[in-house]
C-alpha cells in the first residue's frame, strides 16, 4: 500500500518501507532533513547569529591585546585606565554580555517551545502513525538536530567571548565577573542554560500543545529561573573567603580579581555583627560593650570562577537530563 504525507514527496520517499535497505539508509538522512525543513528559519537565524557574533568578537581581540600591552592592566586599575578602557571597549563587552545572557532565553522561546507544540497544534504529529518511522526515531531526530545546533552555536560564541574577555578581566565591568553578567556569559554556563531552557520549552510545548502559549510559558519560566539563579544559587556555588582588618584601619586588601560580597564587624574571637552595628549614638561605648575591634570583608576569588561555573553548569545539565527524560518518556508512552 502506498503511503502519503503532507510533508511532501521527499518525505514519502524517505519513509516508504517497500524499498528495502536502500530506503532505510535514506531514512536516516530523511528525518533530519525534514526537521531542518520544518524549523529552517529559526536554525538559520541561530547559525547566522553565531557566525556574525564570533566574527565580530574575534576581530576585536588584536586591538584589545594592543590596548592592554600599551596601557597595562596591573594588580589594580589606576588613573584613567578604567575610563580609557570603558570608552574603547565598554560597549563591546556590554553588548557581548547581553547577547550571551539573552540568547539562551531566545533559543528556548523561539526554538524549543514550538518544536513539538507546533506539530501538535497543526496536527502533523499524527502522521507518525501513518509512516514506517518509529516514534523513537522521530523523537530522536526532532530533538537531536535543534539541540545540536543550539549547543554548537552557544558553545562557539561562549568560547570566543571567553577568549576575548580573559586578558582584560580586571577591567571589564570594573572587574566584577560574578554579578555583572560575565559569569553567565562565559565558560560552560551559556551552553548549560541553552540546553536547560530549550528542553524546558519543549516540555512545556508538549503539555500546552499550542505554540504561542508554550512560548509565553517558556519566557515566564526563564524569568523565574533567572531570578532564582542570581539571588539564590549563584552566590552559593563558591565558598566565601574572609579578610579581617582593624576597625579603624585601612582596607581591605583583597586578592587580584576578587569580588567583594559582604562586610561585617567582628570581635577579637571572630563573632560577626552586621556592618551597621554601632553606627549611631555613642558608637565607642557600643563597640566596647560588644567587643567589636575588627572589620571583616567576605569575597570570592577569581580563581574560584571556573569551578563555580562548572558546578552551576552541572546543576543545570542534571535538571536538563531529568526534564529530557520526562519528554522522551511522554513521547513514547502517551498520545501526542
Amino acid at each position: 500500500m502506498t503511503r502519503t504525507s503532507t510533508a511532501g514527496p521527499r518525505a514519502a520517499d524517505a519513509t516508504d518501507p517497500g524499498d528495502g535497505p536502500a530506503a532505510r539508509r535514506t531514512l536516516l538522512h530523511g528525518l533530519p532533513w525534514l526537521v531542518w525543513r520544518r524549523h529552517r528559519t529559526a536554525l538559520r537565524v541561530l547559525l547566522l547569529t553565531a557566525a556574525v557574533g564570533c566574527a565580530v568578537l574575534a576581530s576585536q581581540r588584536a586591538g584589545l591585546t594592543d590596548f592592554l600591552h600599551t596601557h597595562g592592566a596591573g594588580p589594580a586599575v589606576h588613573g584613567n585606565l578604567g575610563t580609557d578602557f570603558e570608552n574603547a571597549y565598554g560597549r563591546l563587552f556590554r553588548t557581548g554580555t547581553q547577547l550571551m545572557t539573552y540568547l539562551p532565553v531566545l533559543i528556548g522561546v523561539f526554538l524549543g517551545a514550538p518544536l513539538i507544540a507546533g506539530e501538535q497544534e497543526h496536527g502533523t504529529v499524527k502522521l507518525i502513525s501513518t509512516q514506517s518511522v518509529s516514534r523513537g526515531r522521530w523523537v530522536a531526530a526532532t530533538l537531536g538536530l535543534p539541540l545540536a545546533v543550539a549547543v554548537l552555536c552557544t558553545a562557539l560564541l561562549s568560547a570566543v567571548f571567553t577568549w576575548l574577555w580573559s586578558p582584560a578581566y580586571l577591567l571589564v565591568m570594573d572587574g566584577d565577573w560574578l554579578t555583572s553578567g560575565i559569569f553567565e556569559s562565559t565558560g560552560p554556563v551559556p551552553v548549560a542554560r541553552t540546553l536547560f531552557l530549550t528542553v524546558c520549552g519543549i516540555a512545556l510545548g508538549m503539555l500546552v500543545k499550542r505554540a504561542v502559549p508554550a512560548m509565553a510559558s517558556t519566557l515566564v519560566l526563564a524569568l523565574v529561573t533567572s531570578v532564582l539563579w542570581s539571588e539564590e544559587l549563584r552566590g552559593r556555588l563558591g565558598s566565601l573567603r574572609s579578610v579581617s582588618y582593624p576597625y579603624d584601619g585601612s582596607g581591605p586588601d583583597l586578592p587580584r580579581g576578587a569580588v567583594r560580597m559582604d562586610d561585617w564587624v567582628s570581635t577579637a574571637d571572630g563573632r560577626l555583627y552586621g556592618f551597621g552595628t554601632c553606627t549611631t549614638g555613642d558608637t565607642g561605648a557600643c563597640r566596647a560593650k560588644l567587643g567589636i575591634v575588627n572589620r571583616v570583608t567576605q569575597y570570592v576569588d577569581h580563581g574560584q570562577m571556573a569551578g563555580m561555573q562548572w558546578l552551576g553548569a552541572g546543576i543545570l545539565l542534571a535538571l536538563t537530563g531529568l526534564v529530557l527524560a520526562c519528554v522522551v518518556w511522554r513521547a513514547h508512552r502517551r498520545p501526542l
